[in-house]
């Protein structure tokens, strides 16, 4: 499903009255729950052919002044944002600091497509509050291959009925609690212990499940990075043969 909305156009940070499309790549928008006074990474992912154009992040509010407010280009910081292209990776990440309940609202991961064509772009709504309805204990994990690794997603008593997955953010594949599933031999195993917090076991761990993944209860996401290390000499990886 592509969706379409109206912006005006960004030119040197001065709103021009030309009005433009924007494409979502998002069969929905990202909902995210965070805690004022923190810092959160979220990453953005981009087709190949759009690694040469600009990538940013703006702020939505076009409810009320019809307009994007685009709060940083990629790889530059502007105030308590961060953005960061990893064309290798076809991703840029958005680090937002020091997080208010002022900044609540929608955003979008947006790449900038030059004449006619409208930009790209995905919707992601925050949510920060003092005590927010999910969370991770480590936003970033690491691994070697042929090891594991293990985290745990946090959630709010008004969650606790609903399904509980981990999610690869580049591909959008999502294992669900109370199943073991394996992919390229890595096996993933989710367990919900009914008290406001679901566990995620990755095991196996290879090269290619190094990236960006989410914790997803219902409609609210939290990023979660994992790194995968070469195993330790004198081991052998688990690995395809």
């Amino acid at each position: 499903f592509i969706s379409y909305a109206k912006i005006v156009f960004a030119q040197n940070k001065v709103w021009s009255n030309v009005s433009a499309g924007i494409e979502s790549w998002s069969w929905s928008s990202r909902q995210l729950s965070l805690q004022s006074g923190g810092t959160v990474t979220i990453p953005c992912h981009y087709n190949m052919k759009y690694i040469q154009h600009k990538k940013y992040w703006c702020y939505d509010a076009k409810a009320a002044f019809n307009y994007c407010k685009i709060l940083a280009y990629g790889n530059t910081t502007k105030g308590r944002v961060t953005v960061t292209d990893y064309p290798a990776q076809s991703l840029f990440t958005v680090t937002m600091r020091d997080l208010r309940s002022g900044d609540t609202g929608m955003y979008w991961c947006a790449v900038e497509i030059e004449g006619l064509w409208p930009d790209v772009k995905e919707d992601i709504y925050i949510t920060v509050k003092s005590v927010p309805d999910m969370s991770v204990e480590e936003s970033s994990v690491s691994g070697q291959e042929g090891g594991s690794v293990s985290v745990q997603c946090l959630y709010s008593a008004g969650h606790q009925n609903e399904l509980k997955q981990w999610c690869r953010s580049k591909d959008q594949r999502c294992y669900t609690v109370g199943r073991t599933d394996t992919s390229q031999n890595s096996a993933v195993q989710i367990n919900d212990d009914g008290r406001r917090s679901f566990s995620v076991e990755m095991s196996g761990l290879q090269k290619s499940d190094a990236g960006w993944y989410w914790c997803k209860t219902g409609d609210l996401q939290v990023p979660v990075h994992l790194s995968v290390s070469d195993a330790p000499p004198g081991t052998i990886a688990n690995t395809d043969i």
